[in-house]
């Protein structure tokens, strides 16, 4: 893994060049493998002062290099005659290339900038990035040739995974789908006054509606987070538990569901998630829901269950398959031993929640997975051997057929 990056702050150099410097060093944090890119994205605009434009492309630029990781580092491959490289030089060439080959930034400002921002092996990068522009034509027509895995930068185990599961044509499609950036999408909250007779339930912006999302109007979210509550149908003076909601954005759109009637508990395993659950449902106007710490995989059950819950939401830790496109380095963090794991968690999740169902009651286990062993069989699985709960009924979303996020959803009853 690289070593520690250098601080992002350069004074002495020009704007641009300071904005791919950071961009650099925040890929260099990113490959230590200790946290997601967006909450080093977020973490570096908050250190360092950047106005909104060159916020915006440093983002693109992290987001993208990460995106196409497998082509370019095809390209630099052919550029450099497979030339061993140090990491900073070689984050240095993923980031010209994708300006170059991908954003389609002023080559001249894409070099230039670029091989400011490097420091050392400036010369290799320069040689490099003008051969790039040189055969930019060349190296993109080429791409469509090269494998699934390698043009669109997916772990190969995960394209033959998404093979056997799904056939060679929904796959391909899969990978072109989390090539795309995601669009930014704001639910309307009808718990505001303001809201309430919005016309859409979901709106595409342009730019993040800084003022609306503050002011608790929207919250953003993809469409396909409300299968599973729309699946629940909770319903005014209802009990309800989100066992696992943090951010809160399915929790708010129950209360919203229930006209903030009834009684929502909303759990969560961390502290800090609680924290910003509770600062998202204050600011979206939720006044029906109550916040509690616990881990569902532990063998105690809470007094706060009481007599139990009429509808439960069970949306589990997942591997986040059918959000790639969201989220652009889940694929470099997955292992082919993600899934046993996850698959153990979420069972003993769906087992523990079950005891806290009232007769009658309804629960929905969700993921946003579109790995079937998440999904539908570990539900089977687990209701073949409890007695007493039936599967009532099962929505899923595959992207891109669906248009949205990949989801699934199942909902079980409790009847006795």
């Amino acid at each position: 893994m690289p070593s520690r990056p250098s601080q992002p702050h350069h004074p002495k150099k020009k704007p641009a060049s300071r904005v791919r410097g950071l961009a650099i060093d925040v890929l260099g944090e990113w490959a230590r493998g200790e946290r997601y890119a967006s909450d080093i994205l977020d973490q570096a605009q908050r250190e360092v002062d950047l106005i909104a434009p060159d916020a915006a492309f440093l983002r693109e630029i992290v987001l993208t290099t990460l995106r196409n990781l497998s082509l370019l580092d095809h390209w630099i491959a052919v550029l450099t005659e497979d030339k061993h490289l140090d990491h900073r030089c070689r984050w240095g060439l993923r980031i010209g290339l994708s300006q170059i080959l991908l954003s389609k930034v002023s080559e001249h400002a894409a070099v230039n900038e670029t091989v400011a921002a490097t420091g050392r092996a400036r010369g290799l990068i320069n040689a490099v990035l003008r051969r790039a522009c040189r055969e930019a034509a060349e190296l993109t027509a080429a791409a469509a040739e090269l494998p699934l895995e390698t043009r669109t930068s997916h772990p190969k185990w995960l394209v033959q995974r998404w093979q056997a599961a799904f056939g060679p044509e929904k796959t391909a499609a899969l990978c072109e789908w989390n090539q795309q950036p995601a669009p930014t999408l704001g639910r309307a909250n009808r718990l505001h006054p303001e809201m309430a007779s919005a016309v859409d339930d979901f709106t595409n912006y342009e730019h993040l509606p800084r003022a609306e999302l503050a002011a608790g109007m929207v919250y953003i979210q993809d469409p396909s987070t409300l299968i599973a509550p729309r699946l629940l149908k909770p319903e005014a003076g209802m009990r309800v538990l989100d066992a696992c909601a943090a951010p809160g954005g399915k929790t708010a759109f129950m209360a919203q569901l229930m006209a903030n009637e009834g009684e929502i508990v909303a759990c969560d395993v961390s502290e800090g998630r609680l924290r910003r659950l509770t600062n998202n449902l204050k600011r979206l106007g939720v006044t029906n829901t109550g916040v509690e710490l616990h881990d569902w995989t532990s063998d105690a059950v809470p007094a706060f269950v009481g007599e139990g819950f009429d509808r439960i939401l069970l949306d589990v830790p997942c591997s986040n398959t059918g959000v790639m496109r969201r989220r652009v380095d889940v694929r470099w963090r997955l292992e082919e031993s993600s899934f046993e794991q996850q698959t153990a968690t979420q069972e003993r999740l769906l087992r523990s929640t079950l005891r806290a169902l009232k007769p009658g009651g309804a629960l929905v286990y969700s993921t946003c997975s579109i790995d079937p062993e998440e999904n539908g069989p570990l539900v089977r699985r687990v209701l073949e051997s409890l007695p007493g709960f039936r599967l009532e009924a099962e929505e899923s979303s595959f992207p891109p057929d669906s248009g949205m996020d990949g989801a699934y959803a199942a909902k079980i009853i409790r009847v006795d």
